[in-house]
């Protein structure tokens, strides 16, 4: 692989490593979670507009593009938030969000009638073992409830993973603006009812809280997933998405940096298991 693409999947790593220390800078501002997640999806589909024209796509590919857009736009990024929002720590949150890829997998299976081998079984047995392990943290006594919504979001990914595949015809900037739609709107409309005072929290938002929600989705939302879909002009899925599993080291750096965080021994224990589990899943046939 060329050195210029070996930059763009660090890049891509440490874009996605980064949104979970600087979304929970955002939410220590005091933004609510999900009023957060509207925002983002909201300045995704502000930027796709021009892209987007408002076309509609066949009828065929609608029920999947719904569910891929409330999967992805509502599901993933409300539960990331709120995974981030009830956490006093983000290392385990980052580290949960790689059951994504064991849950993709088992979706796959069960939807889409996949086969799965025994290796595949053996590393996704192991992925969850390793978030056990990562469990028995004393430390993690008082974010049980953030790593549930941990868990969540990494179950919603595996899910958008599963109707994205019946999506590949359709224009990239078609499919993130319909999520970015979808996303402001439910998330808004939630916020509204469960957080309230939402007009005026908006006004209150502070302008570094601002730069930082911009950051998600102009580079992690929008910038990494092009930067990925260039890559895979080149080169397989299988070939680009082991890389997935390098952005939780970054991300866990950052947050030794940001907030001082340092990694226990059952959590780089765990870390280490969840991580080479999901590499080798990905690099099983």
């Amino acid at each position: 692989m060329p050195l210029k693409h070996l930059l763009i999947l660090l890049l891509i790593a440490i874009a996605h490593g980064s949104a979970f220390p600087f979304t929970k800078l955002v939410l220590n501002d005091s933004v609510p979670p999900i009023l957060m997640a509207s925002l983002r999806m909201g300045l995704v589909l502000l930027i796709l507009i021009p892209f987007w024209k408002f076309k509609i796509p066949e009828k065929k590919y609608m029920p999947s593009l719904i569910a891929f857009s409330i999967s992805m736009g509502v599901m993933v990024y409300v539960f990331m938030t709120l995974a981030l929002y009830y956490s006093s720590i983000i290392s385990p949150v980052i580290v949960g969000s790689q059951l994504a890829i064991p849950f993709g997998i088992l979706a796959s299976a069960f939807m889409l009638d996949e086969n799965i081998s025994p290796k595949k079984w053996f590393f996704i047995f192991s992925a969850f073992i390793g978030v056990l392990i990562i469990f028995f943290d004393p430390k993690l006594v008082d974010n049980f409830l953030g790593l549930f919504f941990a868990s969540l979001m990494a179950l919603a990914f595996a899910f958008a993973q599963v109707f994205s595949r019946q999506l590949r015809d359709l224009d990239i900037s078609l499919t993130n603006a319909y999520t970015g739609l979808f996303g402001f709107v439910i998330l808004l409309i939630l916020s509204f009812l469960i957080e309230g005072n939402t007009i005026s929290t908006i006004q209150s938002i502070s302008q570094n809280s601002w730069i930082l929600i911009s950051y998600q989705a102009i580079v992690v939302s929008l910038g990494a997933h092009l930067m990925m879909f260039y890559l895979y002009k080149f080169y397989t899925v299988g070939q680009i998405f082991p890389s997935y599993s390098l952005f939780p080291i970054f991300g866990i750096a950052l947050s030794f940096l940001i907030f001082g965080e340092v990694p226990t021994v059952l959590f780089i224990l765990g870390g280490i298991i969840v991580i080479g589990s999901v590499f080798l899943l990905h690099k099983i046939r």
